[in-house]
């Protein structure tokens, strides 16, 4: 797509700046971006969770939208493969000092990052959970396009190429 094209609605191929605040299921703050850390994305690559993606389909810049999306079109459905025990000999500087409820980062065998949260302290092991937080729920989001304009090529070209990857990954997870 040419970035000189104009484009006036968020649709496919548009480079999108959003602000948000994010609600859980019982109307909790779950998480926000501002107007000093926005989210971007390029429309139509599934880089932002599908639900929301679609709520903002058609908005124009400063347009504000209310969109409630269900949990498997937000963060998905609890996996109970997702709980893992975790030898505390494997977690020395923290084995000692864990509580439930403590959330630990750690890599995987790509370098990406893993969020687990301790959901119980035995003798020797920690259980912990690497679901989304909020997965299960069904999330409301309070959104505002902050802009919008046509994605650049690099910028579709890179939206693609991590599509592709994350596809290959599910294809070939299960």
């Amino acid at each position: 797509m040419d970035s000189k094209a104009e484009i006036t609605h968020v649709g496919p191929d548009a480079f999108v700046t959003l602000t948000y605040v994010l609600f859980d299921q019982d109307g909790n703050v779950a998480g926000e971006a501002d107007k000093d850390d926005p989210l971007t994305y390029v429309h139509g690559y599934a880089q932002i969770v599908p639900g929301l993606e679609r709520g903002v389909e058609g908005l124009a810049k400063g347009e504000r939208r209310e969109v409630v999306v269900d949990s498997d079109e937000a963060f998905g459905e609890p996996d109970a493969q997702a709980v893992l025990e975790i030898d505390r000999a494997d977690l020395p500087e923290l084995g000692r000092d864990l509580t439930v409820g403590d959330e630990l980062i750690a890599e995987d065998d790509d370098d990406d990052q893993l969020l687990m949260r301790v959901i119980e302290i035995r003798k020797d092991t920690v259980l912990v959970d690497t679901n989304h937080p909020l997965a299960g729920q069904t999330v409301r989001f309070e959104v505002v396009v902050s802009d919008i304009r046509a994605a650049t090529e690099e910028e579709i070209a890179t939206a693609e190429a991590d599509l592709e990857s994350r596809t290959e990954l599910m294809c070939c997870a299960d």
